[in-house]
């Protein structure tokens, strides 16, 4: 390959072409009218204006994106994660225009693309399951009888799509009705499906994911875990690699059935197998068919270049490395940067970036993509960047973390870089003690860490202010602050 198109944006596009650039792969850029002074376009070789802001005009545009491709000659198209990632529709229109996808096939995509299709395709390897149905319901009485039998709590799952959408958790069965009726009715808005199935609900489980990367020639590897369990709403805040739960033997284990999973749906790219784990039992999830917005924890305990071996892979070529090539080298955490107001149940805090300063140290890493005085746009996920840290082990990438974190500087926006300051360095998180619910649990004590902190700076503010008085009874401040100036 020669010329690459990425059909993305932001820190996607510019994390994938700066491997084309190390290849010796040019790059293009498609652009909507909100990114057109993104740092992304300006690094590509090539950059196409696609349409207004809103995805569907834009980034979604399917046709028009592979027309681009083919009059600019484009040899790959890359689809990052999100948007038309895991659209085997599209996939199909790439490799039917003679262009390659760098991606799977659109029939594994199909495949894990459904959660029912793919709890039935990966039973075949004897990979553990919570249980529950292997089947679509819609009768509220039948759907009762069987989560009866399953026994309380249990879950109420969409069978498309993800990020929390028709799921409705139901601790007893006079509660069941009215849930299944909800989780059915935001499925159909969500994915035009509501086909919805029974699980058990795994109380305290973590969120543990593994790597894989497959060719065309039949070579399956796995790339070891991810912790991935410190979440709000289903959608990951900080991920970790490796976890500090799993022993040798169970990592092993874990990852032989991540490779099983790719091998029941032909799988070749790069992939993720997720898996739920509660006190030493696993649970397959799900599959997803791209790459994950947490690859870069990964990337930095193996030194394997992901994009590099999507672009490798895809081009035909196989695996220049084996399983036994592999070894955990250090700790990786990777805290993703939203422009989003903690102390308001995360809502998006749009706005300016006044000042945008990036950590800088060894063992840091920053994947964004902004800089200073750009806007964050409403149309898309208010993602500023992702923070990640390497370090010889778990606890001096804790404190890695932490120095990097104050080191960050962003003014204009509120964002999540103090709060996951306070996840990493809880008791819990240092323990290693935690689950999915920690935001949940521990939410609280945040809000009162900040709050404490306010009125010790307000207490220090009146101090001096009335040193200052009793020095000079003229004394009136005539400017407001320069932390008042940058709030605004």
């Amino acid at each position: 390959m020669k010329k690459i198109l990425i059909a993305n944006r932001g820190e996607i596009a510019l994390r994938i072409m700066k491997t084309c650039k190390q290849m010796g792969i040019s790059s293009v850029a498609i652009y909507s009218d909100a990114d057109k002074n993104s740092p992304f376009v300006s690094y590509a070789d090539e950059a196409v204006n696609v349409g207004p802001p809103p995805s569907n005009q834009s980034y979604l545009l399917q046709d028009k994106i592979i027309d681009i491709a083919k009059e600019l000659n484009v040899d790959g198209i890359h689809p990052g994660y999100g948007f038309l990632s895991e659209n085997s529709d599209f996939a199909k229109k790439v490799i039917d225009a003679g262009i390659i996808f760098i991606g799977p096939s659109a029939e594994s995509m199909n495949l894990m693309g459904d959660k029912l299709s793919a709890k039935k395709t990966v039973s075949k390897y004897d990979i553990p399951m919570v249980p529950g149905t292997d089947y679509a319901i819609t009768d509220i009485e039948e759907a009762k009888q069987i989560a009866c039998k399953i026994g309380f709590p249990i879950l109420i799952k969409a069978s498309a799509g993800g990020g929390g959408k028709g799921m409705r958790i139901v601790e007893k069965k006079e509660d069941f009705e009215s849930q299944m009726k909800r989780a059915v009715s935001e499925a159909e808005k969500a994915f035009g499906n509501g086909a919805v199935f029974i699980e058990k609900y795994v109380n305290s489980p973590r969120h543990i994911e593994i790597q894989i990367v497959a060719d065309t020639h039949g070579n399956v590897l796995h790339l070891f875990e991810r912790e991935c369990s410190i979440q709000r709403r289903h959608q990951k805040v900080i991920e970790e690699a490796p976890s500090s739960v799993l022993t040798e033997e169970l990592r092993a284990k874990m990852g032989e059935d991540a490779c099983k999973v790719a091998l029941s749906c032909n799988y070749f790219g790069v992939g993720t197998v997720e898996f739920l784990y509660d006190d030493g039992e696993y649970y397959f999830l799900e599959m997803n068919t791209r790459l994950q917005v947490e690859h870069p924890v990964t990337e930095m305990i193996t030194s394997v270049d992901l994009v590099k071996e999507q672009i490798c892979i895809a081009q035909g070529k196989e695996l220049s490395f084996n399983q036994e090539d592999l070894e955990i080298k250090g700790h990786s955490i990777e805290v993703r940067v939203y422009a989003e107001n903690p102390l308001t149940d995360f809502l998006p805090d749009i706005g300016k970036l006044l000042v945008y300063n990036i950590p800088k140290a060894e063992g840091v890493r920053v994947d964004d993509g902004f800089c200073e005085g750009m806007e964050i746009p409403v149309y898309y996920d208010p993602m500023i960047s992702k923070l990640i840290v390497h370090a010889e082990n778990r606890n001096e990438a804790i404190v890695k973390m932490t120095q990097a974190i104050k080191d960050y500087d962003i003014i204009g926006v509120e964002t999540t870089l103090d709060y996951c300051r306070f996840v990493i360095n809880h008791e819990m998180f240092k323990r290693g003690d935690f689950n999915t619910h920690f935001i949940a649990n521990y939410h609280n004590e945040y809000k009162e860490e900040i709050k404490d902190e306010l009125i010790d700076q307000v207490a220090v503010s009146a101090t001096y202010l009335l040193n200052n008085k009793q020095r000079n009874n003229n004394y009136l401040p005539k400017q407001p602050s320069q932390w008042a100036i940058n709030r605004k």
